[in-house]
């Protein structure tokens, strides 16, 4: 691990206007940009360095009703709209984010604190192949016929009966700080193909690049109301939204915690609910592994985005044979990376979102070397702000540990030696979580034996961390329920109708 380096200035006009100087944002109510109605108001902080860069309206009960009664009032206009024209207009907002790309990688890292490349590369194009895929998904929304076995109809009728496929109603979409766009587009395409308004609430921490996109969407042509943005804290504004009358259904993605008291909050006219929660994903190791590729990407797992992903790969099983290669190949990967600010083209690794966030990460270290885990590598906050964690590796662990055991969110990674895959496997679901996990072997019936056998939602085969707008993402036991991507998150915003008929 290297230096620190220092900020440099942004290359789009956007990204330097915040660069140079804070912007006070509105939020986006029924197509107008409004401040809160009580005036209170919250600061957006650069995290690698503390500056502030923007500021936005903190919402209360009045602008969460004010949001939620324009997506109402907009929700039958665009419900009737055909799929083609929500289509298209899906395909025009994803066009322009394409267009601004340079442009929002910049946003998202000046307020989350990502390497430019991590944006620029993967989490902007990954918002574009959303909006598109769920583009081309609008127009393929089918119903079903069915013959049913009735018997009582009336002599010489007949029986038909089919089911229709329609929108849930008003969405309020709850989405985190750590890859702010991707997870926003990941709720928004969907619910607006299927017909579907939108109440949007950021993270307080990264609300910046989210209301850009507000801004682009209404120049694709998006109806006034038919998506609002409401900023503010999540004990706030979200659980007001959470506990809306007029809102149908809920889409979280967030900490465990949090989706309890969403879910308890939607309790009270019985809104749907989907829930993508924390993880604390296994990685094995088989003896047969690939090592080049298993500890590059057993380490890319925990480091990408500085371990704050909710499938991170935090817990890594490797067999007794192979132990000391893995681990001494994971240390120098680790010690090799570059931290710094993520506007330099430099940095691998940026720092975590907030101090608050760094000094949570460093307190679980602290609290497994107290307890006698090795600390390989890293393990102090650094950094002038204090928001940098150094790619941490950590030996000697057991598994009551509280590293081993809770979602962490950092670039912290824990090591386990195994001798037999069955022990690897009870270990690897002895957790609350099941969000994903990842196998890394060159046998072929390995890899689908323990893809059967590994309790999670996602199982990746000598890959962790891939993503398609095509492939269902979501989790089993506390990681949640429901999905989003693929076909089965346009059926998070969809209802059956069934029809039957005399003839």
């Amino acid at each position: 691990m290297t230096d620190i380096l220092d900020a440099i200035r942004p290359a789009t006009i956007g990204a330097q206007a915040l660069f140079d100087k804070p912007r006070a944002f509105g939020m986006l109510i029924d197509g107008s940009w409004q401040q809160a109605a009580d005036g209170r108001t919250m600061e957006s902080l650069d995290p690698a360095t503390g500056k502030v860069i923007a500021s936005f309206p903190d919402a209360g009960q009045a602008d969460v009703d004010d949001a939620v009664a324009a997506a109402r009032k907009a929700f039958p206009a665009w419900a009737g709209t055909t799929p083609a024209q929500r289509a298209a207009i899906l395909n025009r907002i994803a066009h322009l984010i394409e267009a601004h790309i340079d442009e929002l990688a910049e946003l998202e890292t000046l307020d989350q604190g990502k390497p430019l490349y991590v944006g620029r590369w993967a989490e902007i194009l990954a918002a574009v192949a959303q909006f598109r895929f769920f583009a081309g998904q609008a127009t393929a929304i089918e119903g079903r016929t069915i013959t049913p076995s009735i018997t009582y109809q009336p002599a010489g009728k007949q029986i038909a009966a089919w089911t229709i496929r329609e929108p849930v109603g008003v969405v309020a979409a709850i989405v985190p700080w750590n890859s702010p766009l991707v997870l926003t587009a990941m709720k928004l395409a969907p619910a607006l193909a299927a017909g579907c308004t939108v109440v949007l609430k950021p993270a307080e921490d990264t609300s910046i690049t989210a209301l850009r996109l507000g801004e682009l969407m209404i120049e694709a042509g998006l109806p006034a109301g038919t998506l609002n943005i409401v900023t503010g804290r999540g004990a706030v504004s979200g659980a007001a939204l959470a506990a809306h009358f007029d809102v149908d259904k809920v889409a979280f993605t967030g900490s465990t915690a949090t989706g309890r008291a969403i879910l308890d909050a939607s309790k009270g006219n019985l809104k749907r609910v989907t829930l993508e929660l924390g993880g604390k994903s296994p990685v094995i190791i088989l003896p047969d592994a690939d090592l080049e590729l298993a500890i590059a990407g057993s380490a890319n797992a925990i480091f990408f985005n500085a371990g704050q992903v909710c499938v991170a790969g935090s817990r890594a099983y490797v067999h007794a044979s192979i132990y000391n290669q893995v681990m001494e190949g994971l240390a120098s990967h680790a010690q090799a990376l570059q931290l710094g600010h993520g506007l330099n083209p430099d940095t691998q690794m940026g720092p975590l979102v907030s101090v608050q966030q760094a000094m949570r990460v460093e307190k679980y270290i602290e609290a497994a070397r107290v307890a006698g885990a090795d600390i390989v590598t890293g393990g102090k906050r650094c950094g002038k702000f204090g928001t940098f964690i150094p790619p941490t590796v950590i030996g000697n662990i057991a598994p009551d540990m509280d590293v081993v055991r809770e979602e962490v969110f950092g670039p912290v990674l824990v090591v386990q030696p195994y001798d037999d895959i069955e022990e690897a496997v009870k270990a690897a679901n002895d957790s609350q979580y099941g969000l994903a996990a990842s196998v890394w072997t060159e046998s072929l019936s390995s890899a689908h034996r323990l893809s059967r056998q590994i309790q999670a939602g996602t199982v990746w085969i000598n890959c962790h961390a891939m993503f398609d707008p095509s492939l269902p993402i979501g989790g089993v036991k506390q990681s949640g329920y429901g999905r989003d991507s693929g076909l089965a998150a346009l059926d998070n915003y969809l209802e059956w109708k069934t029809v039957c008929a005399v003839i």
